[in-house]
């Protein structure tokens, strides 16, 4: 009997360890890691925390809390189980300590105030392409010498993401420049590669083939293009777009960028998506230098960034509007503006999560389309669609990312804040 009250006592401690644990990494979890503030203005933090927990902004720079005077070299204490205000007045970068009762320690915060920023809403679509810097390595594969014989030369030399910038000293710059500069190795060729951005050299054997070709057995690739959808334009002409990076079909890697370029483009038809089999937009992409649109000067986790040209920025003639900054997003309606059958129109969508703190950059928000006939012609959301640009209460959220494989009609989008850093 004495044992089995033992064991009970044990059990329950052991319960209450768990749900402290849990209960603290709830807490931590809902504060983000990073904030944003806009610069002389006043507003709330509201994290809905079901704990006391003190925030500590340091006293390297305060900004001053709402009905209170605070100076500079004081440090600035924040319930933030409740709703707090703040009203900053300068632009800066700010720390602020948060502790589980005031005493435990639990996360900082790293705190930017910048200066509020209007951007103008896309949703237009746009042709991509993109110059890799150097020729991409995508695999190896076996090569059949003139003696009939099969070798795989590169084998274990070269991987899958390098990118080779020079053989035997001369500079590649395309796939043509790579075949041509093998072809005149002497049975074998030096390679400068760039491997996560280190540089390396390798030798590799050529095979001479029945072709009276040389050949090392690497398939590569040196561009890629499709079509997407910009985001925004400031008045300047800048502008995002997708919301994530251009990434290799073979490698899943991000494809470095040594120049592109934004084309015209038609949405010619539309694949409707279905459960479990996404769907897209297609379109003809104008590749000619009357149809240039813009430069891509960024190729990043968080999108594409670049310059559009006049007969762009004139096309996207909408007003500019205010950023929301991700802990100002709520739960409920929205809109996305994108482009579907020529017609750039604003569909009804509905944001089910905030992720304050997603490890993904390009996933911290959730939604679901509701708009009936966004929903009939397309069955959701569609390749094509990344970077249409998300709006609640008149102000640019973010933008669509990515669809749910298993449900067409929900999606993933991008915090704004998160481009405009890019």
């Amino acid at each position: 009997m004495e044992g089995y009250r033992r064991f009970l006592w044990r059990l329950l401690a052991v319960s209450v360890f768990v749900t402290c644990v849990y209960t603290y990494m709830c807490v931590r979890d809902a504060i983000p890691d990073e904030l944003n503030l806009r610069a002389g203005q006043t507003q709330e933090l509201s994290f809905n925390l079901p704990l006391r927990v003190q925030g500590e902004i340091e006293k390297s720079s305060v900004p001053a809390a709402a009905g209170r005077e605070e100076t500079i070299g004081e440090s600035l204490h924040l319930n933030l189980q409740k709703n707090c205000q703040i009203a900053t007045s300068q632009t800066g970068d700010y720390r602020m300590q948060c502790r589980l009762f005031g005493i435990f320690p639990l996360k900082q915060v790293n705190i930017h105030v910048v200066e509020d920023m209007k951007v103008i809403p896309a949703g237009v679509p746009i042709g991509i392409y993109l110059k890799t810097s150097g020729v991409m390595v995508i695999g190896t594969g076996e090569v059949k010498g003139m003696d009939g014989m099969s070798y795989e030369p590169a084998y274990s030399l070269v991987k899958s993401g390098d990118y080779i910038e020079q053989v035997n000293g001369e500079t590649v710059y395309n796939k043509r420049d790579l075949i041509e500069l093998v072809n005149k190795s002497d049975g074998q060729a030096v390679l400068t590669l760039r491997r996560e951005g280190k540089e390396l050299k390798v030798k590799v054997k050529c095979i001479r083939t029945a072709g009276d070709e040389q050949k090392m057995g690497i398939w590569v690739r040196d561009n890629t293009q499709g079509i997407g959808t910009i985001t925004y334009v400031t008045e300047e002409g800048y502008f995002g777009a997708l919301g994530h990076g251009i990434n290799d079909v073979d490698t899943g890697g991000l494809m470095e960028l040594e120049n592109g370029s934004l084309y015209a483009t038609e949405i010619v038809s539309v694949i409707k998506g279905s459960d479990g089999s996404p769907g897209a937009l297609e379109g003809v992409i104008y590749y000619n230098n009357d149809a240039k649109r813009g430069t891509i000067l960024k190729n990043t986790d968080c999108g594409i960034f670049g310059m559009v040209d006049e007969k762009l920025q004139q096309k996207i003639s909408q007003e500019a509007i205010p950023i929301c900054l991700k802990q100002e997003i709520k739960k409920g309606p929205a809109v996305i503006r994108c482009t579907v059958n020529g017609e750039t129109k604003e569909y009804q969508v509905e944001i089910e999560e905030v992720r304050l703190n997603s490890q993904e950059l390009n996933k911290g928000l959730v939604m679901r389309v509701t708009d009936q006939e966004l929903l009939e012609t397309t069955g959701g959301i569609v390749q094509g669609m990344s970077g249409s640009p998300i709006i609640q209460d008149g102000k640019l959220v973010g933008a669509v990312t990515h669809v749910f494989v298993n449900d067409s009609a929900k999606g993933y989008g991008i915090f704004i804040e998160n481009m405009l850093k890019q």
